[in-house]
């Protein structure tokens, strides 16, 4: 008799990808046998069979999506195979098979069942990180009594009998693999031991009747509970992903609000939760040293201190640009992977060149800096370049690769830092770049810059080299990708081949966003930035 094994209920996962199949054509299988596995972006999970037989034809294969109902596989089952309705080839209506074979067995005292941890697949050594139930619960079988935590995913483990809680034989952070004993349960007259295989067999009493035994239940194998852990108060709803992606950024899940399916937590919340803490909407996580609710350390709280019992002191309030400021370039140090390379321009021939023309254009107004000059290359090093000039979307799926060169520059003024934009860098000549440059900075200095005037950027530099320094690493402004820091030029001894020649070289910082950027891009263009820097002829090739 031939069959059909399909896909039971597995919760909210649809649509999920077959990444193993476990067993293929002429297999033996046995009920709850795991036949294949699947894997979402929250959880990996094995199906199980629910009936038992030699797999004569595999419906799947490995890259299908499937879902609640979808059609596994077929499976020849054999007579002394458990199936349902193997019992009796009549199958004739009956009132109540179980409650008629409940009655005939004999009453039985209360007695101890020790409940192990089943099956688990691959995952062992596993930590406990929460415990569903306690001594005097009554449970069911297939209740969760806990979940466990693995660097892969989280699930739930399910009760194989039904009773009440005796002992509880585990604690949180212990570590468990299949066979572990969980805990002990208070079973009445037996009634406790009814794990689905046991459930479908019974020969003896499914004879005595005329009618079909019950078909088994298809019930998920424990891996397929690796749905995220349940928000009861004291865990978070959310996936493995995401736990690890909340330790990253020191965020106590408990305090994230889950906006997924149940109230799940996706990435979007948790980023959506550091902005506002950055933005000072949400007070930042203050259990110093208490473990959040992924494993790692919350976010200490700012520490307070009366400074005045060791001195005198003075209260000064950040001033407007630094208050707005502040929480952005925190929000951009914390959510993006900063990488800085360092490199050495030569800009001997350029600097000559530079003072050159300011003695031609002397009588224009128009005074050339070695920034308009490095804004000119920075553009030509883009185009070579283009994921430097790009921005992830919001998921961080994509890249956005923008056709336009709008390079912003951070500008002095007495309240702090500011960033005016060059719009169409590519646009405009080193002289034109220069005069937009110092009426954008005569407006920052008076206060008077337009919102306009400080948006749009797609890459930006920092110049420290009027005040002094040697390298810094310059922090990236979302959502641009990359940042160049100019340090202050020196000469320095540089060997030719023949001889050390003094040659004026200005240090270059690129911090780069390590998601988007690798570390040999990061480096190539550094190199090119610094060669165009060298001879700026190269910017017209």
């Amino acid at each position: 008799m031939s069959t059909t094994v399909k896909v039971p209920d597995i919760g909210d996962f649809k649509e999920v990808e077959v990444i193993e199949l476990l067993v293929k054509p002429g297999d033996t299988v046995k009920v709850d046998q795991s036949l294949i596995t699947v894997e979402s972006d929250k959880a990996s999970m094995e199906i199980p069979s629910s009936h038992a037989g030699v797999v004569k034809e595999i419906s799947i294969k490995v890259g299908d999506k499937v879902s609640e109902g979808s059609v596994l596989l077929v499976l020849e089952e054999s007579a002394a195979a458990p199936a349902p309705a193997a019992a009796s080839p009549a199958p004739a209506p009956v009132a109540a098979p179980a409650p008629a074979s409940a009655a005939s067995a004999p009453a039985a005292g209360p007695s101890t069942v020790e409940v192990q941890v089943p099956d688990i697949g691959d995952f062992k050594d596993v930590e406990v990180i929460e415990l569903m139930v306690k001594p005097g619960d009554a449970v069911k079988v297939d209740q969760s009594l806990l979940t466990v935590e693995s660097d892969k995913a989280s699930m739930e483990i399910p009760s194989s009998h039904a009773g009440v809680v005796k002992e509880i034989k585990v604690k949180v952070g212990d570590k468990v693999s299949k066979g572990s004993l969980i805990l002990t349960l208070s079973a009445e007259g037996g009634a406790g031991a009814a794990p689905a295989p046991a459930a479908a067999a019974q020969p003896a009493q499914a004879a005595a009747t005329p009618a079909p035994a019950p078909a088994p239940e298809a019930r998920p194998a424990p891996t397929a509970a690796l749905e995220p852990v349940p928000s009861n108060g004291a865990k978070a709803h959310a996936s493995p992903s995401v736990r690890k992606f909340a330790r990253e950024l020191g965020v106590d899940l408990g305090r994230v609000k889950g906006s997924g399916p149940k109230g799940r937590i996706l990435n979007e919340d948790v980023q959506g939760f550091v902005k506002s803490v950055m933005s000072g909407v949400a007070a930042a996580p203050g259990a110093a040293g208490a473990k959040g609710a992924g494993g790692g350390l919350q976010v200490l709280a700012w520490p307070s201190l009366d400074f005045s019992k060791f001195g005198e002191t003075e209260l000064q309030a950040l001033s407007r640009i630094k208050k707005i400021s502040g929480p952005n370039l925190h929000r951009n140090w914390v959510m993006i992977p900063h990488v800085t390379q360092f490199e050495d321009a030569d800009v001997t021939e350029l600097e000559e060149f530079r003072k050159d023309s300011n003695a031609a254009m002397a009588k224009s107004g128009v005074k050339l800096t070695m920034l308009a000059f490095v804004i000119k290359a920075s553009v030509s090093a883009l185009k070579k370049f283009p994921a430097f000039n790009a921005s992830l979307d919001e998921k961080g799926e994509n890249l956005i690769l923008k056709k336009f060169y709008n390079i912003g520059f951070a500008a002095d003024t007495p309240n702090g830092l500011v960033v005016p934009v060059i719009k169409n860098a590519d646009a405009k000549s080193i002289s034109q770049i220069a005069q937009e440059m110092g009426d954008l900075s005569a407006q920052a200095r008076d206060g008077k810059l337009k919102p306009a005037d400080m948006q749009g950027a797609t890459f930006t530099i920092s110049s420290l080299g009027g005040i002094g320094g040697t390298a810094f690493t310059p922090i990236i402004n979302a959502p641009e990708v990359a940042i160049l820091g100019l340090s202050k030029s020196a000469i320095k001894p540089v060997w030719d081949g023949k001889q050390f020649a003094p040659r004026l070289i200005l240090p270059l910082s690129l911090s780069y966003d390590h998601r988007v950027i690798d570390g040999a891009m990061g480096a190539r263009f550094a190199a090119y930035l610094a060669e165009v820097l060298g001879d700026m002829r190269k910017t017209l090739l």
